[in-house]
């Protein structure tokens, strides 16, 4: 995938639930892995030229792990032109360590989530950016559908009352082989998680599930996300689909050096 599409699908969720305001600043959470970095870049580059203008400041919370290098992402931020911030924690010695959680992850998200939007206030950013792709809306849709008995997955948009800080996920019309592509095309400097949990969560399993249901039934995934876009699940925008139709339209008639 190259980083006009990338852009181009980046601005239709953006346009569509309204993510993104005149003035706003907004903190990016870097993980490391091939999602967060390719949300670095598409906002890097639809900064440029989005009619609204906004900052970004990216920010990852490091865990503690020694062998977490992050000269690779510093070095990416700065070509960039996005500030970078580190959140140095203790999280995975308390988590692993201290309490030996066997369900880590869950207080893992809730520690690291804290730290991040902490860390956002501290640097005046009214949004948070999370890299949570199509997959990842499928998939959170099939977790709460088969633990929780529920129809629901996370809203392109959400409010946090309590801290000040509108959410958004601008990722969300984004397939994860066209993540994969696009870090093999531009060689993201791919940083892989020490945690000791990765690839062994519930998250993971469904993950492979919905695989296995695409393979055997075919186009399913599109299916199931558009069910979601079409539920009317509680917390999401309303969706202004007529305003990226006309955005498309005009599109169609830019000069390809100006897209």
């Amino acid at each position: 995938m190259k980083l006009q599409k990338l852009m181009s699908l980046v601005r239709k969720a953006i346009d569509e639930y309204q993510l993104i305001e005149e003035g706003d600043r907004i903190a990016l959470g870097i993980s490391g892995g091939k999602d967060s970095l390719t949300l670095l870049y598409a906002l890097g580059g639809l900064r440029r030229f989005y009619p609204k203008h906004f900052e970004l400041q990216a920010i990852t919370v490091s865990l503690g792990f020694p062998e977490f290098d992050l000269k690779p992402i510093r070095a990416l931020c700065e070509d960039l032109e996005v500030p970078y911030t580190v959140v140095d924690t203790q999280i995975g010695q308390i988590i692993f360590q201290d309490r030996k959680e066997t369900n880590p992850c869950s207080l893992c998200a809730k520690m690291r989530k804290g730290a991040f939007n902490e860390k956002a206030k501290e640097l005046a950013c009214n949004k948070i950016a999370y890299a949570h792709h199509k997959d990842d809306v499928i998939e959170t849709m099939l977790l709460s559908l088969i633990y929780e008995g529920r129809f629901y997955s996370f809203s392109p948009r959400t409010y946090l009352d309590r801290t000040d800080l509108t959410v958004i996920r601008p990722m969300i019309f984004v397939d994860e082989v066209d993540v994969i592509g696009f870090k093999n095309k531009y060689y993201l400097p791919i940083v892989k998680s020490p945690c000791p949990a990765d690839g062994f969560t519930k998250r993971q399993y469904v993950k492979e599930l919905l695989a296995r249901l695409n393979r055997e039934n075919p186009g399913v995934k599109e299916r199931m996300f558009a069910a979601i876009l079409s539920a009317d699940i509680q917390g999401w925008p309303e969706r202004n689909i007529r305003k990226f139709t006309a955005f498309s339209a005009a599109s169609q008639n830019t000069p390809a050096t100006e897209r």
